[in-house]
Formats: structure tokens, C-alpha cells, sequence
């Protein structure tokens, strides 16, 4: 067996036994298991440049501030007036409500950037509105935990930040001077995201006529035109997030853009790369300067200073946990790649001559069990150059891989038993029986692993490929 399998066994054990025997946090687990791989490879001396190179990961920082994005996003409720419109447009439909919380508990939880978080946030709305038109709890649940955890791979989720750093990485490793503006790789994320939402809309219109949903009772529907005049600045809020992105991705593909030639040359090359190098850090703040704003108007005493603080103090141990979490991965890819685990686990994983198909249906299998008790961030801050490089070598194309690195390393196991929090999640709210909930979920983890594989065979076209 090679050794960097005992490695990642290793490290696997010890962050079960720390994080699931003795309920202790992620990020300790992960800091445990950095600790002991350091021990049994004896590479106490370069445990410096380990810690430095986890550090000095520019996108680290990125992630930090849109986790304080949406910190700010949850608190001043801006994104509760959004479901509530898509619940007006759509409540009307026969499961209606089940189609208004794919939509907008998709869009949410790549805001919110946490599965269980964003099930106990949104569906706290979504799922009543959906036992209340019919829908069995069971299904009620289902629904919005796979909503919830698809945001794991829709930008602006911080997963696609340590995705652009493994794609980055793999053209370093492997001498290649590609580079891709963010506003660019965005545009990729969204056109894989867009096959899994239409994915999710397609069960579930099964599911409907299956258990005969009817529409929300009409009373019971939000009022189009006073939920439109109380919370129409939340609809500005995707554009606010995404219109710079599409920049970004017009400014490094200007020959697609003739018409838009003379604004592109008058900011130039230099101009571009420095506007995508600042543009995630830009973003979230304009983001969440805007959330404050409207608030502002609404209720001035939610957006005092003090208030602010304490939206950020509160939302301080979530912060910690997953930078320190991702901070940990980072040390543990450097140290992986220090002492050639990755290089070494790529060439048995290549000797097992699965092909593109083999590597299609294995690696989102493996990725799902490890990330059971592996966060996807830094599941793919520690593999994400690694699996890239496998699929490249097989013909694949490297972006739509680094593209597709949160959805199977993010998405499934956070929907998949038996370790499901989102599942779990969902259950708590809809108050739905555990057998029926398991059972009609996989039905929900069958059509996710199927897409998954049939993206990564690249059978179906990607949007800004």
C-alpha cells in the first residue's frame, strides 16, 4: 500500500476519533491531524514553511470577508424579503413553495456559505410553506437541505475561492503559465450550477406528481405587490454581487466583446488583472455596505455602530472556525505536497487505469465519504490540484473540473446518510419520521451522483466554456 494512503488514513482517524468520539470543533480536529502527520513523516523542520504557506494563501483572506458578508447579509435580514417574493411568483404553481425554496435557498446558502445554517435560516420559512400546500415532511425537508447545500458550489460561496486557489495551483505544479481572471471562473461555476438547479426542479416536479402537491393556500401566499414595495432592494442585491464578475469576465475576453472594445483598452491589461486581483475583496464589501444602507432606512437602530459590532462578535466563532479550518487544509496540502504524498497518490490512482469514466464515478464517491468528516474547502485545498491533474490527464478540461471541485466534495456529503447535517437539519424543522427521510433522500443523492458524473464526463455544455 503506498504510504500516502496510510497518511490519509491517518489523518482520517484521528480527525473521526477528535471531531466524532470526543466532539471536539473542526478546526481542532484538523490542527490535530496536521500535528500528527508532521510526527509520524518527522518533519518537525519544515513545519514553519508549512504554517507560512498556509498563511500567505492570498484567497484565505477573501474567504473571510465574505464570511463576514454574510454575516451581515443573515443579520439584517436582508435576504428574508427575497424568499418572501419568490414565494409570491411562485406559491401560486401546484408545489409551488417547493420550487420557491430551490430557488431561493440555492441562492442563499451560496451567500450564507453553510448548509445546516442556511436549512435552519431559510427553511425555517421555505419548509412551513411547503407543509402547508401539501407536501409530505419527509419531502418538505429533502427539498430545502439539497437547495441549502447545492449553494456550496454557487458563486459568491467561499468553496469557489479555494477551487480558483486548486486550479491555480495544478497550473503551477505543473509548469503550465495559464491563468484565468475570477470574473471568468464565476461564470463557469454558475454554468455547472444552473444543470444541478434544473436538476433539483426536475425531481421535485416528479415528487409533485407523485404526492399530488396542490398550490399554497391563497391566503397563506405573500402579497406580490406589498412584499415588492417592503423589499424590493433586496432584489438589486444579485446584481450588485454578480454585474462586477460579468465585468471582470468582459474585461479578459474582449474579442468576444467588440462593441465593449474601447472601455476594455482604455482600462488595459494592467488595469484588468488589478481589477480582478481586488474584485473579491470589493465585492463583499460593496455587498455589505448595501445591506447596511437599506437597513439604515428601515431601522436605523439595527445598523448603529454597536449593532454592527455585535452582528460580527456574534458571528466571530463561525468565522474562526472555517478560516481556521481552511487554514489547516492549506498546512496539510503543503505538507502533503512537501513530502510528495499527492504526487504519489495521483500515480496510484492512475495505475488503477479507470479512464475518465472510472474517475467520473469514483472520485465523487470517495470525495463524499471523506467529506463526511473533511470540510469541502479544505477537502479541495488539500486534493483539489490532485484530482484536477487526474481528470486533465484524461482529457478532461481543467476549469470545468476546478469548477465542479465544490459540488463533489461539498454537496454530497452534506446530503448523504448516514452523516447528512443537512439532512438532519431539514428533519428538526419539518418534524418529519427518520426512515421516510433517509429513504426519499436518496432518491435526491441518486440524481445528484448521476449529474455529477455525466458533468464530468462532459456530456452536457458548460456555460462560459
Amino acid at each position: 500500500m503506498p504510504m500516502s494512503l496510510v497518511y490519509l488514513f491517518v489523518m482520517l482517524a484521528v480527525i473521526c476519533i477528535w471531531f466524532i468520539l470526543l466532539k471536539r470543533p473542526i478546526w481542532e480536529s484538523m490542527g490535530v491531524s496536521l500535528v500528527v502527520l508532521v510526527a509520524i513523516t518527522g518533519t518537525w523542520g519544515s513545519l514553519g514553511d508549512y504554517i507560512e504557506k498556509g498563511m500567505s494563501t492570498s484567497l484565505l483572506y477573501s474567504m473571510v470577508v465574505f464570511i463576514c458578508m454574510s454575516a451581515i447579509m443573515t443579520k439584517t435580514k436582508l435576504i428574508d424579503g427575497a424568499v418572501n417574493l419568490i414565494l409570491a411568483l411562485l406559491g401560486r404553481l401546484p408545489g409551488g413553495a417547493g420550487y420557491a425554496a430551490v430557488v431561493a435557498s440555492s441562492f442563499m446558502g451560496a451567500l450564507s456559505g453553510s448548509g445546516p445554517g442556511n436549512v435552519m435560516s431559510t427553511g425555517v420559512i421555505t419548509i412551513k410553506a411547503m407543509k402547508d400546500s401539501g407536501y409530505p415532511p419527509e419531502l418538505a425537508a429533502n427539498v430545502e437541505s439539497n437547495a441549502s447545500y447545492l449553494g456550496n458550489m454557487i458563486p459568491p460561496s467561499a468553496n469557489i475561492v479555494a477551487a480558483l486557489g486548486a486550479l491555480t495551483a495544478f497550473w503551477a505544479t505543473n509548469g503550465m503559465d495559464d491563468t484565468m481572471s475570477i470574473g471568468s471562473f464565476w461564470m463557469v461555476c454558475w454554468g455547472c450550477s444552473l444543470w444541478f438547479i434544473l436538476s433539483k426542479l426536475i425531481v421535485l416536479f416528479i415528487f409533485c406528481k407523485v404526492y399530488k402537491i396542490r398550490p399554497m393556500e391563497p391566503e397563506k401566499i405573500p402579497s406580490f405587490r406589498e412584499t415588492l414595495r417592503e423589499n424590493w432592494q433586496g432584489l438589486l442585491l444579485p446584481f450588485i454581487i454578480l454585474v462586477p464578475f460579468i465585468v471582470d469576465f468582459i474585461f479578459n475576453n474582449a474579442t468576444a466583446f467588440p462593441g465593449l472594445a474601447v472601455f476594455v483598452d482604455r482600462l488595459g491589461k494592467t488595469g484588468a488583472k488589478n481589477y480582478s486581483s481586488s474584485l473579491l475583496f470589493f465585492v463583499a464589501g460593496l455587498a455589505a455596505i448595501y445591506a447596511v444602507i437599506v437597513m439604515l432606512f428601515k431601522d436605523k437602530s439595527k445598523v448603529s455602530p454597536k449593532n454592527l459590532i455585535r452582528m460580527l462578535s456574534g458571528s466571530a466563532k463561525g468565522i474562526a472556525t472555517t478560516v481556521g479550518t481552511c487554514l489547516f487544509g492549506y498546512m496539510i496540502g503543503a505538507l502533503f505536497s512537501d513530502i510528495g504524498a499527492t504526487d504519489e497518490l495521483g500515480v496510484f490512482l492512475e495505475g488503477l487505469n479507470m479512464g475518465r469514466v472510472g474517475l467520473a464515478f469514483v472520485i465523487p464517491l470517495i470525495t463524499c465519504f471523506m467529506g463526511m468528516v473533511i470540510p469541502g474547502s479544505s477537502l479541495v485545498s488539500i486534493f483539489g490540484a490532485l484530482f484536477i491533474g487526474l481528470f486533465y490527464a484524461q482529457g478532461a478540461n481543467p476549469v470545468m473540473v476546478a469548477a465542479m471541485l465544490p459540488c463533489f466534495c461539498g454537496v454530497m456529503c452534506g446530503i448523504t446518510p448516514p452523516l447528512a447535517l443537512g439532512m438532519y437539519a431539514g428533519m428538526s424543522i419539518a418534524e418529519s419520521d427518520p426512515g421516510k427521510t433517509i429513504k426519499n433522500d436518496l432518491w435526491w443523492v441518486a440524481a445528484q451522483y448521476i449529474l455529477e458524473v455525466i458533468v464530468l464526463l462532459g456530456w452536457l455544455p458548460i456555460l462560459g466554456l
